[in-house]
């Protein structure tokens, strides 16, 4: 056992907070209403996000992050639907890119916020396991709790070329030793709030907050993630969310 003094991250009165960057195009779905808004089973996938993170009873406090003219639109839709009472839900304007989007998210939290999830609104089928694992991970010490999966494929290193032009290859690591990432990350407040403090917005920003705080030395690790916490990206995606969301309908009855 470590003689230090549990971290605030550590003690069992601590509140965690969720951070919803959700101020996104999502151009890769295609041109019309921003990803984050797009229905699934009828409902935005933004809201089955917000649910998603609610879900937890460990989550005090969901903050969402909306595009910076759009608000008051994402309030209205916070307000029109059922959420856990148990909740309190802020929506604030967010930035040009997701990583000023995260800071402004972080900039509305409350003092007594010691542990903070970030997650993508993409992501709108975590199931609540994942959740919990993720923030007993920071409770528990580690500053930085990423979920992830092995990866299916082999992954190749490629010199990168012209669309759709063969690209050589230049390696072609270990797949054992490979994880795809995913969401919420989990972190203790201080260590997050130092890796924003720290890293520099360039170009589109970084768009991976444990990446931030690798960049500043402090260890990250990596707990179970689950299938289900897939990124709606692609019109396909948009198929297989559905399923699921079909699939547990009829095994849960709601």
């Amino acid at each position: 056992m470590s003689s230090m003094s549990p971290t605030p991250a550590e003690q069992g009165s601590s509140r965690t907070a969720a951070v919803i960057p959700a101020a996104g195009r999502g151009v890769r779905l295609g041109p019309g209403t921003p990803k984050a808004l797009r229905a699934l089973g009828g409902t935005p996938m933004l809201i089955h996000a917000v649910r998603a993170m609610a879900a937890s009873r460990a989550v005090t406090l969901v903050v969402l992050v909306a595009p910076p003219d759009g608000a008051a639109e994402v309030k209205n839709l916070i307000d029109g639907h059922a959420l856990p009472e148990r909740t309190d839900y802020v929506v604030v304007p967010g930035g040009e890119t997701r990583q000023e989007s995260v800071k402004l998210g972080l900039d509305a939290l409350p003092e007594d916020v010691s542990v903070v999830l970030v997650h993508d609104a993409a992501r709108p089928l975590v199931p609540v396991d994942t959740v919990d694992a993720v923030i007993e991970a920071v409770r528990g010490g580690a500053p930085a709790v990423v979920p992830a999966l092995p990866l299916a494929d082999t992954v190749k290193e490629v010199e990168p070329g012209e669309p759709g032009a063969p690209e050589p290859v230049l390696s072609t690591p270990e797949r054992a030793r490979l994880r795809a990432v995913q969401t919420p990350q989990g972190f203790d407040r201080d260590t997050l709030l130092r890796a924003h403090a720290s890293v520099a917005v360039d170009g589109e920003g970084a768009t991976d907050d444990a990446g931030m705080v690798e960049r500043l030395g402090a260890p990250v690790v990596v707990v179970p993630g689950h299938e289900e916490a897939f990124k709606v990206t692609r019109p396909l995606d948009l198929v297989l969310a559905e399923a699921v969301l079909a699939r547990r309908r009829a095994n849960d009855g709601f």
